[in-house]
């Protein structure tokens, strides 16, 4: 039998039973359960309560009418969304993996700011993301440095005990900074450290140096093993990578370089792929990357055997890195393979040069589905199909490839792959190899990735005199840009220039260059009017009769964002 509750008098005296009331439904879904106690305090202790209630509330709705909230200026009477200025902006570079004999130098850049609102202040900077002390059981890496003392770069450090240490200032550039930048419209430049171990870079600008802010690393190596000119734009930090175009067949010898500059660790999974789907390997999971750390995977301690086509997934699990993958064909050639637009069925790759000596394009369906491409080349008039490569066959979950050849025939172009059956659309990843070929037979490579248009504005830091050349392609209708070439890192005169392109068509033009150059400079394009375009710089530095080159292609900064218009309502603290 169940026992009854019992609830103490007030006052001496034995306890008395009671039954707490029944729940009563009030609909949709609500129930209400009446006050319980003695007859006559409910009425008294509720009004009280009620009286209560209502001083609290005009207080809080004083509160809210004497302390408006803050909201930027309405674009509109409708309170459509303003724009406004970025005012942090943090990329990442990976480990140079230039040897023994290579260098690299790392170029930052942000453009001058435009308009109202611009953000004031700030600061840029550099620092190294040192190698960890203890290498990662879960998968083989590269040799990595040796370890810092006390903490790893990029992490706090042990405070004293008794003393007191002030907080950072996070929009000012920190003590161990490699390089610093303190002005827009003017690049900063410097080397990378050296070594066959260099640790990856994390670069963070602030203030009115956040806008636009880009970061450029470049590298040369001398030695036959990766022999040739390596380059790319540092990337944000993300939590998954695509590529298409690694190997670990032949000569080849591809790193993926991991970069973590938060304070905490990431776990990091990478997923291979071939002409037989997934790659199934244990170590490949669970990567730990510590923080403010960098580290480097061989790829072929992963494939299970040699792959002549791979396709990489980059999926980190927690946290957030900077992944960039490096390939290197012994003497043949080495440069970056830039992680790839997500998946879409419809893929552009800027930036295939008039003297392309070979060409092979790799191509991956990463859904359930197959994927039939059509193959195009956007050129001087626009898209024409190459003879003999008019399209490829992915099978789901795969990878595919396909020699082009000199596809490019003497002229400048773009490719396009695209729905065969615009009823069966397909996401794809997709990569290029472009090789290009000396008269003593020397040659360089560099890879091409699926790209998204330029939007507003794109930046490429690093820029030499006579050494750059610009590769735009209109997707869709004809479109006007604008190329801005920067003062140089010791002195010049910006230069402007217009260009127009015929849709669907490739321009290729010598970088415009700053009077009076001294040092390197930037490249800014900026779409003006017209369709989409895509765009890339071949950055051509020939070193003992070697074509070196290296390609980047052009991506929208992304340095303004929409705010949302917010407006007072009180009665929230009644909802």
């Amino acid at each position: 039998m169940k026992k009854p509750a019992f609830r103490k008098k007030s006052g001496a005296g034995p306890e008395e039973p009671f039954e707490p009331a029944a729940v009563e439904p009030t609909g949709a879904g609500e129930t209400t359960r009446p006050a319980v106690g003695p007859p006559g305090r409910s009425a008294g202790k509720t009004t009280q309560s009620l009286l209560a209630a209502a001083v609290v509330l005009a207080a809080v709705l004083g509160i809210a009418e004497a302390r408006p909230p803050a909201s930027p200026a309405r674009a509109d009477a409708a309170g459509a969304p303003s724009t406004a200025q970025v005012e942090r902006t943090a990329a990442v570079c990976p480990q140079p993996l230039q040897g023994l004999t290579g260098s690299t130098t790392l170029t930052a850049y942000t453009p001058p700011g435009t308009g109202t609102g611009s953000a004031t202040g700030g600061a840029g900077w550099l620092t190294d993301q040192s190698a960890p002390a203890v290498p990662p059981t879960a998968a083989p890496s590269a040799p990595a440095s040796a370890a810092p003392s006390g903490s790893p770069s990029g992490s706090p450090g042990a405070t004293p005990s008794g003393s007191a240490t002030p907080a950072p200032d996070k929009n000012a550039a920190p003590a161990d900074a490699k390089l610093t930048l303190t002005k827009p419209g003017t690049p900063a430049t410097g080397p990378a450290t050296n070594g066959d171990a260099a640790p990856g870079t994390g670069a963070v600008a602030t203030g009115a140096l956040a806008p636009g802010f880009t970061v450029t690393q470049t590298t040369v190596v001398t030695e036959q093993r990766g022999l040739g000119l390596s380059g790319l734009t540092c990337t944000p930090e993300n939590t998954s990578f695509w590529f298409a175009g690694a190997s670990t067949a032949g000569d080849r010898v591809d790193y993926l370089s991991l970069v973590n500059p938060e304070s905490s660790a990431a776990v990091v999974d990478i997923q291979l792929y071939g002409d037989k789907g997934l790659i199934d390997n244990d170590a490949a999971n669970g990567i730990t990357v510590a923080p403010g750390s960098s580290q480097s995977v061989l790829l072929s301690t992963l494939s299970k055997g040699a792959v002549t086509d791979l396709a990489v997934h980059v999926v980190v699990r927690s946290g957030r890195v900077g992944a960039a993958l490096h390939a290197a064909d012994g003497a043949k050639g080495a440069d970056w393979i830039p992680a790839s637009a997500d998946p879409a069925p419809t893929q552009v790759l800027p930036g295939l040069p008039a003297d392309t000596s070979a060409a092979r394009l790799v191509v991956w369906a990463p859904t359930d589905d197959d994927a039939d491409l059509k193959i195009q080349l956007s050129g001087k008039n626009g898209w024409f199909t190459p003879a003999g490569n008019e399209s490829i066959h992915v099978k789901a979950g795969m990878v595919a490839a396909v020699d082009l050849g000199k596809v490019t025939r003497d002229e400048v172009a773009g490719l396009r792959l695209s729905p065969s059956d615009d009823k069966h659309a397909v996401p794809v990843v997709a990569g290029l190899r472009i090789d290009r070929t000396g008269g003593n037979g020397k040659s360089d490579a560099a890879w091409l990735t699926g790209s998204n248009p330029i939007g507003a504005r794109a930046t490429v830091a690093d820029n030499r005199a006579g050494a750059s050349t610009l590769f735009l392609t209109s997707t869709g209708d004809a479109a006007t840009v604008k190329v801005t070439a920067s003062a140089g890192s010791g002195g010049g005169t910006p230069a402007t220039k217009e260009v127009q392109l015929p849709a669907g068509g490739t321009v290729a033009i010598p970088a415009p260059e700053p009077a009076g150059l001294n040092g390197v400079f930037a490249l800014t394009v900026e779409t003006e009017s017209g369709g989409p375009v895509v765009g890339a710089r071949m950055l051509s530095i020939p070193n003992k009769d070697v074509p070196m080159f290296t390609v980047q292609a052009l991506r929208d900064d992304h340095s303004t964002v929409q705010v949302p218009q917010a407006a007072q309502d009180p009665g929230v603290v009644l909802r």
